[in-house]
C-alpha cells in the first residue's frame, strides 16, 4: 500500500498536535518545585516565601520554618512552629507559647488544602484550604 507524501505529512502533523496536547496537560498539572505567595480561605492565610512561610489563622500564628516544596502528587510536609493567641491585652513580658508543628497538604493547581498537627501531643490544630490570591478571612481573639 502505497501512501502519498501529503497524507504522511497530515498523520505526522496530528501525531505532533496529540502530542504537543499531552505535554501541555501534564505542564498543567504538575505542582511548583516550591509554593510561594499569599495564599488566603476562611479561618486561615498563609505568606509563603523560597525558605519558609508564616500563617495566621483563627486567634493563632504558625511559622513555617523549611520551603513548602510538593512532591510529583502535590503533598507536601513540612515543619515549624504554632502559637496559640488569647483574646484580651498582651503583656509585655509575655512569652508566647511557641509549640512544635508539621504542616502537611496537597497543592491542586491554585488551591492548597493544609493541616496543621501540633508534634508534641499529636493534636491537629486544623485543616485549611486555601487559595493563591485570595484575601483570609480570619477571626482575631476576643
Amino acid at each position: 500500500m502505497r501512501h502519498s507524501g501529503a497524507s504522511i505529512r497530515r498523520w505526522a502533523s496530528a501525531a505532533l498536535a496529540v502530542l504537543a496536547a499531552l505535554a501541555c496537560a501534564d505542564a498543567r498539572t504538575a505542582p511548583p518545585s516550591v509554593i510561594l505567595g499569599e495564599w488566603g480561605g476562611d479561618h486561615a492565610g498563609l505568606v509563603a516565601t523560597p525558605d519558609s512561610g508564616t500563617l495566621e489563622y483563627d486567634c493563632a500564628t504558625g511559622r513555617i520554618t523549611e520551603p513548602l516544596r510538593p512532591r510529583s502528587d502535590g503533598s507536601v510536609t513540612a515543619l515549624g512552629t504554632h502559637t496559640p493567641g488569647h483574646g484580651g491585652p498582651v503583656r509585655i513580658d509575655e512569652v508566647p507559647a511557641r509549640r512544635p508543628a508539621r504542616y502537611t497538604g496537597r497543592v491542586e493547581g491554585d488551591q492548597l488544602s493544609l493541616t496543621v498537627v501540633l508534634t508534641d501531643s499529636a493534636v491537629t490544630v486544623g485543616t485549611f484550604v486555601l487559595v493563591r490570591g485570595r484575601s483570609p478571612h480570619v477571626v482575631k481573639c476576643l
